[in-house]
């Protein structure tokens, strides 16, 4: 017969304090999805619209020439990619509220387990988008020094 060790049989139990606490981020959690949801939107609503305002553009100012549009279809390329990177964070929050509540209501504890595990991917995607964007600054800044010591030189 095997032995089991204590932390091998451990089973967690909540208590009120802590189901209240997770069932009020929950309901943050969703408020802000939806939130998120409206700011996807609003990026979708300028991407759609940034060819035609930058073409406007290269029409007024006649200097801009064909930029005006190509830019413009560049803007709303970058806006569309913001949209997706954007996205995924927001699903996984609604994802953690929705299967929250649902656990709550009907007291299921595999329903909160899901909900956790897209709690656990929203954060690790925020993670690797944080150190992607940092990466990208530290780029940046070794960039700016490359390019001001070979400005100096000359």
């Amino acid at each position: 017969m095997e032995e089991h060790s204590v932390i091998e049989s451990f089973e967690m139990k909540l208590n009120e304090s802590a189901k209240d606490f997770l069932k009020e981020t929950a309901k943050w959690a969703y408020f802000l999805s939806i939130l998120g949801y409206i700011g996807i939107g609003f990026i979708i609503f300028a991407a759609l619209f940034a060819g035609t305002l930058f073409s406007a553009m290269g029409k007024m100012n006649p200097t801009m020439g064909a930029m005006g549009s190509s830019f413009g279809i560049m803007m709303a390329v970058v806006y569309f990619l913001i949209a997706v990177l954007y996205f995924f964070p927001v699903y996984y929050l609604n994802k953690f509220a929705s299967n929250a509540k649902a656990a709550f209501k009907n007291n299921d504890s595999e329903t909160l387990t899901t909900s956790l595990e897209y709690l656990k991917s929203h954060y690790k995607y925020i993670g690797i988008m944080t150190l992607v964007v940092f990466s990208l600054y530290l780029l940046m800044f070794v960039g700016m020094i490359v390019a001001g010591i070979a400005s100096s030189t000359v």
